[in-house]
């Protein structure tokens, strides 16, 4: 689409919303953009675009284009009223699909994406393709359309954030991992969060792949589906968390091969293959990719081994699919840490594999009391106000041979800035550990 002469509004001054108005001002847009921050927030913007800060709904305009970044609320009221008058509203990974050339393998799920997002980039890279990591990890797709070279193909990591603006964006592949509830915090309803995940397979044809977690409630898909499992041997990708088949063959030996671990780390790195599979890459160079790779921060990520017990930082399990796939993984008794904000989630799902996993649970944070409630009757747990107690507490109840997880089925914003801080907290805590 050309945007010359048009007015773009963009809402969001952060660095989605900076690269999203770069490339409308590169387009020929007037580019007008809307905070509700002070003026600090527009550090580093595009000379020409004109700033708003302490924006308000009362404030809104007429525009032919508004473009929501996704950190705000596109159900919220600032977004309602400038929606209200814009000819059309979509999200900065449309912006940037519309003015991209190349081929997107898109990635999302509740819990992983960042992982086999990761994993697709190293692989794309390896075999020449570029395969730049952007979207809802990495930079804003807007930035990589923006470079000089562009790559041929780039893995985009879209939360539901992002695909609930998307109106045209079509990944030549579409990776669904896997889908539980979470942010319900920001979406009316569970029905809500899954029809925007799902918009990732709205503009897909028979001519694209959707590389899908076998057994997942999904609809009709118009893309040849492909499957992965750890469960349903008969999927086209399986793995025993160790080594990864296709229909029987070996494709990947995942101690030998890469730095990957665990149940949940197979399905990553089956989803990851398969997609780059698609694009007919050579199953040696998609090997080349993975030998050496380890995990980002925060998930499952091993701390230090002090006195026969494992510290695990899984900070990243920020709902309750995460949590359960943590414990899943886990092959030694488990002393768990879990809490955080309270986002309104039924935590009754992880009874069953606290009984089967865990020693004891430790809960902390804004919903210590009510997980220590409900969690009494599986498990011996006790509930503490902060993090730093519940690790306190958690020691003297790993015995050698365990482990003392940290995955906390939930946000962590009633005491930290994000899931990156809450990880760096428990490192140092560990560490301090004599």
């Amino acid at each position: 689409m050309t945007l010359a002469g048009k007015i773009v509004t963009i809402l969001g001054a952060g660095r989605s919303g900076r690269a999203a108005a770069a490339l409308a001002l590169r387009e020929g847009a007037s580019v007008f953009v809307w905070d509700g921050a002070g003026p600090e927030a527009f550090a580093g913007m595009s000379d020409g675009v004109a700033l708003h800060p302490h924006a308000t709904p009362a404030q809104a305009r007429p525009c032919d284009l508004l473009v929501v970044s996704p950190g705000i609320d596109t159900y919220g009221p600032l977004a309602t009223a400038f929606a209200a008058q814009a000819a059309e509203v979509i999200g900065e990974v449309e912006l940037a699909a519309r003015h991209y050339a190349g081929h997107i393998i898109g990635i999302t799920g509740t819990n992983g994406k960042t992982t086999t997002t990761e994993l697709v980039a190293r692989i794309l890279a390896h075999a020449g393709l570029g395969g730049t990591a952007c979207g809802n990890y990495g930079v804003p797709f807007s930035e990589v359309v923006l470079e000089a070279e562009p790559p041929a193909v780039v893995a985009l990591e879209l939360s539901s954030f992002q695909l609930e603006t998307i109106r045209s964006l079509r990944p030549i592949v579409a990776v669904w991992l896997n889908f539980a509830p979470d942010h319900l915090d920001r979406y009316p309803s569970v029905e809500a969060y899954l029809a925007a995940k799902l918009r990732i397979f709205d503009n897909q044809s028979a001519a694209d792949t959707a590389v899908v977690r076998a057994n997942e409630v999904l609809p009709a898909l118009a893309a040849t589906r492909v499957t992965f499992s750890t469960v349903d041997a008969s999927a086209e990708w399986f793995s025993d968390g160790r080594r990864i088949f296709q229909r029987g063959t070996l494709m990947l030996d995942m101690e030998h091969d890469s730095g990957l671990r665990g149940l949940h780390n197979a399905e990553n790195a089956m989803a990851a293959l398969a997609a780059c599979q698609a694009l007919a890459i050579p199953l040696a160079v998609m090997r080349a990719a993975l030998h050496g790779y380890a995990p980002p921060p925060h998930r499952c990520e091993l701390i230090r081994t002090l006195d026969g017990v494992e510290y695990l930082n899984d900070s990243k399990a920020t709902n309750l699919h995460a949590l359960e796939s943590a414990l899943r993984s886990q092959t030694r008794p488990v002393v768990l840490l879990v809490g955080g904000k309270d986002k309104g989630l039924d935590y009754s799902s992880v009874l069953p594999l606290l009984r089967d996993k865990a020693l004891a649970c430790v809960t902390f944070g804004q919903i210590a009391a009510p997980l220590r409630q409900l969690f009494a009757p599986a498990v011996t747990c006790q509930a503490t106000a902060t993090l730093a107690e519940a690790l306190h507490a958690a020691r003297p109840l790993a015995p050698r041979g365990s482990t003392v997880l940290l995955s906390p089925g939930t946000s962590s914003f009633d005491q930290f800035s994000g899931y990156e801080h809450r990880g760096n907290a428990f490192r140092d805590l560990v560490n301090q550990l004599r």
